[in-house]
């Protein structure tokens, strides 16, 4: 984890206070001083770290992105969350980790399980079998 803090409270008391802070015109009227180039470089950073993060929590828990829907639901959100998509229009429009969240749901749900019989064997057979003929 990025701030090592490990408690899930302090993590809903950031939220909260985060929240907050939104309904503070001052605080936005701040934040908009700070320059865009500056911005956008935070913005490099914190969405860079949230992939990584996100890769690094798919890593530790050993999710196969060999099978093709992990790989879909991954790709197709890591696109949607760089390419800047943006569905709806107003104040109705989901854009950025809000759109990745509902479309990674979405996928998740619609996606159908691959059979673990039948996962990767023909590949893996491939694979035996040059290794086989390197040996010879």
């Amino acid at each position: 984890m990025l701030t090592k803090a490990f408690n899930p409270i302090i993590m809903i008391w950031a939220a909260v206070f985060a929240i907050l802070l939104a309904f503070i015109a001052k605080f936005g009227m701040l934040l908009q001083t700070i320059p865009t180039p500056v911005m956008g470089g935070i913005l490099i950073l914190l969405f860079g770290s949230i992939a990584a993060v996100g890769m690094n929590t798919l890593i530790k828990a050993k999710v196969d992105m060999a099978a093709q829907r992990n790989l879909v639901i991954v790709a197709t959100v890591l696109v949607f969350g760089i390419g800047g998509m943006a569905i709806g229009e107003g104040a109705m429009s989901l854009q950025g980790v809000s759109l990745c969240g509902v479309v990674a749901i979405i996928l998740n749900l619609i996606l159908p399980h691959a059979d673990t019989d039948n996962d990767l064997h023909v590949e893996q057979e491939v694979v035996e079998d040059l290794v086989k003929h390197a040996r010879d």
